[in-house]
């Protein structure tokens, strides 16, 4: 879990060491609305959005910032506190 205030700084820290096909989740404290973040070998980043609205979005790095904050207000409004799940990190 961590802070709503620094899901942007995390996600993105986190997101650099991800290998290609590696998974970040971000889900609510109830686990209905989520956001998943895919690194592709290319370098750009899937964003599955599930909750409010039902998309997917495929990013630059660069503007992925920008996209976050986005995602983060719509899907997570009220949220204190995020569930942080890491798929695909090897021992």
């Amino acid at each position: 879990m961590i802070d709503a205030g620094e899901a942007v700084h995390v996600v993105l820290g986190r997101l650099k060491k991800l290998p290609a096909g590696g998974r970040l989740e971000l889900l609510t404290w109830k686990r209905d609305r989520s956001l998943v973040f895919v690194r592709q070998a290319d370098g750009r980043v899937l964003v599955e959005e599930r909750g409010f609205r039902n998309q997917e979005y495929t990013v630059e790095p660069g503007r992925l910032r920008k996209l976050l904050r986005t995602l983060l207000k719509r899907e997570f409004p009220r949220s204190r506190r995020i569930r942080v799940l890491v798929h695909g990190l090897g021992p």
